[in-house]
C-alpha cells in the first residue's frame, strides 16, 4: 500500500487543484460582479489567473518547503507542455488562426519574459528577492497592457458567468476554492517528492514532467473545449497568457 499511496495522493492533489481553481474563479468572480467591479477588470485578473492557480500554488508551496527543483521545474515544464501538448491537441481538433495582436504583442511578450527567466538562471543559478520583484513588476506591466488593449477594443476580456447566489454563498465558494488549492498543492508536492525518492529521480525531473502535466490540466480542458466550440483565439490566447502568468 505504501508503494501505491504516492500515486493516489498525486491524483487526489491534482483533483483538488482543478476543482479548487474552478470554485475560486466562479465564487470570487461573481462576488466582484456583485460589487459592481467592471467585467474588464474581472476578466483580466480572476479569469486570466484562474487556470494558472494550480501552477502558482504548487510552485509557491514547493518553494516554502525548500523544494526549489519542483518549484521552477513545474513552471518551466508546464509552459513547455502548454505549447507542445495542449496546442498540439487543439490544432488536431481544429485549425487555429492566430490573432494579429497575439503575433504582434502577446507572443513577443511571452518570449521576452522567458528570456528574462533564462538570464536570471544563467547569471547566478538562483532566483533571488530582487529578481522576484522584477518579475512581479513585469506582471503588473502586463496587466496594465491588457487593460489598455481591452479599452482600445483590440482584445476581448473573458467574462465570469452570472451568479444569482447570495453573497455569503459566493464568499464560501471562494474560500472553499482557495482552501482546496492550498491543500491540493501541499498534497501534490509531498506526493511528487515521495515519487522522486521512490524511483531515485531528481525532484527537477518530477517537476518538469508529472507535476507540470497535472497542473496544466485546467489549460488543457479550457483550450480543447474552446477549440471544439470553434473559439480558436481563446484556445491559443489561454496558453500564451498562462505561460506569461506562470513566470
Amino acid at each position: 500500500m505504501s508503494v501505491v499511496m504516492p500515486y493516489i495522493m498525486l491524483i487526489l492533489g491534482f483533483f483538488l487543484l482543478i476543482k479548487g481553481a474552478d470554485f475560486f474563479v466562479d465564487g470570487s468572480g461573481s462576488i466582484a460582479r456583485k460589487l459592481r467591479i467592471p467585467d474588464i477588470i474581472v476578466g483580466l485578473t480572476i479569469v486570466a489567473m484562474g487556470t494558472s492557480a494550480p501552477e502558482a500554488a504548487v510552485s509557491i508551496t514547493a518553494a516554502l518547503k525548500g523544494n526549489a527543483d519542483i518549484s521552477v521545474g513545474n513552471v518551466v515544464g508546464s509552459n513547455i507542455l502548454n505549447i507542445l501538448i495542449i496546442l498540439g491537441i487543439s490544432s488536431v481538433i481544429t485549425s487555429i488562426a492566430v490573432a494579429k495582436t497575439t503575433v504582434r504583442y502577446e507572443i513577443p511578450i511571452m518570449l521576452a519574459i522567458t528570456l528574462v527567466l533564462l538570464v536570471f538562471g544563467i547569471t547566478d543559478g538562483n532566483l533571488n528577492l530582487w529578481e522576484g520583484i522584477v518579475l512581479l513588476l513585469c506582471f503588473v506591466g502586463y496587466l496594465a497592457y491588457m487593460f489598455v488593449m481591452v479599452k482600445k477594443g483590440e482584445m476581448q476580456a473573458e467574462e465570469i458567468k452570472s451568479e444569482e447566489s447570495s453573497i455569503w454563498k459566493l464568499i464560501l465558494m471562494g474560500i472553499l476554492g482557495l482552501a482546496l488549492i492550498i491543500f491540493g498543492s501541499d498534497v501534490t508536492v509531498d506526493a511528487a517528492t515521495a515519487l522522486a525518492k521512490m524511483f531515485g529521480m531528481s525532484e527537477r525531473f518530477i517537476g518538469l514532467t508529472i507535476v507540470a502535466l497535472g497542473t496544466s490540466l485546467p489549460e488543457l480542458f479550457t483550450s480543447v473545449i474552446a477549440a471544439k466550440k470553434g473559439k480558436a483565439d481563446i484556445a491559443i490566447g489561454n496558453i500564451v497568457g498562462s505561460n506569461i502568468f506562470n513566470i
